[in-house]
């Protein structure tokens, strides 16, 4: 335990100038008797470690100090070499970057740990495009990319259905037939990027008005599919971003919200034990919580009668139908109706007592 603690404290201060014996036991979760103590076995262990004294006194590695990666248990360097996604790293332009920093890192490990890598990679990958569709690369994903890393902000032109509202996150748009696509430009400072389901998302704080006002104040986030923006050009200005800024926080809200708003009708369903079981298979799993955080109780043959969200009558057809017999909707009347006549159709088809 101890050990450990060490090599993070001479890690830590081989990162920054120096850190205050307060800053080393945050970091830590010590006190600061302890981090002057480890200070002092460091010393004696041939680590440089300088104490600064006075008020804004700290502690310092001298004459350029600098340890190998000897200190890494085997389940860590594997864990190391699993921190990167090579299909998006490639995608994003860094897989010469992200080779040359794993091959540094192979040359910093003692020899006993030299084979990590291809450890990690026999028994892990990572496939993140959705079945059933070929994954595309967006075009101008490595220019996005270089945005978000440099923190530049780039206007943008990005395409969209309708007028009225951006792409949602977590999820592809429907497309409405009725609608034409729309184009609209914005100035954008992109904050990060979004792996979804085998499609890019672009998070960014967007400024209202003008786009061409480089220096207005951003103030809304907003979600962007990467395959829809037809060009993207980088400014010179960078921005400062928002320390507060929580992309995973940010993505998950937004996921959540966008499944929530597709929901704008209900039905209700009576679910056997088995189809309780089966429902967050069928549905949204946003819908599925909302019917079974509260279902009444069970009937005789241990059925429950539950409200499901659904996005519309349609698609909760074709929802439900994957229920079979383990579902009854009850209302609304039409869509029981529809089921029902499915139900007659197949009796009659299946009632036959050979195929012809």
């Amino acid at each position: 335990m101890r050990a450990a603690r060490l090599i993070k404290m001479v890690l830590l201060l081989q990162s920054r100038p120096s850190m205050t014996a307060a800053e080393l036991a945050r970091e830590l979760e010590v006190s600061e008797r302890t981090v002057t103590r480890d200070a002092q076995a460091l010393s004696e262990a041939g680590v440089p470690v300088y104490a600064d004294r006075g008020r804004a006194g700290g502690y310092r590695l001298v004459g350029g100090y600098r340890t190998r990666l000897t200190g890494l248990a085997r389940s860590e360097a594997e864990a190391l070499f699993l921190s990167g996604v090579p299909g998006a790293l490639r995608e994003m332009g860094l897989e010469d970057a992200a080779s040359a920093a794993r091959l540094k890192v192979s040359a910093a490990l003692l020899p006993s740990l030299r084979d990590a890598p291809d450890s990690a990679a026999q028994r892990f990958h990572l496939d993140a495009p959705a079945w059933f569709q070929e994954p595309e690369t967006p075009t101008l994903l490595p220019l996005v990319a270089e945005a978000v890393w440099d923190d530049r902000r780039v206007t943008a032109r990005y395409r969209r259905p309708g007028a009225e509202t951006e792409a949602p996150a977590g999820a592809p748009r429907r497309r409405s037939a009725d609608k034409a696509e729309d184009e609209v430009e914005r100035l954008l400072e992109p904050y990060g990027l979004v792996l979804k389901a085998g499609v890019w998302y672009l998070c960014a704080r967007v400024a209202d008005g003008d786009s061409s006002r480089t220096n207005q104040v951003c103030r809304t986030y907003r979600t962007y599919r990467i395959d829809r923006f037809s060009a993207v050009d980088p400014l010179k200005e960078r921005f400062s971003r928002d320390p507060e800024f929580d992309l995973p926080g940010y993505w998950a809200e937004q996921a959540e919200g966008f499944a929530r708003s597709i929901l704008r009708a209900e039905v209700v369903v009576r679910l056997s034990p088995l189809g309780v079981r089966r429902l967050r298979y069928a549905v949204e799993p946003v819908a599925a919580r909302t019917a079974l955080s509260g279902p009444g109780e069970p009937d005789g043959a241990g059925w429950v009668t539950v409200t499901l969200p659904v996005e519309s009558e349609e698609v909760a057809y074709t929802q439900l139908t994957a229920l079979g017999a383990e579902a009854e909707v009850l209302a609304p009347q039409s869509l029981r109706e529809r089921l029902a006549a499915d139900a007659a159709r197949l009796t009659a088809l299946y009632g036959r007592t050979g195929a012809g």
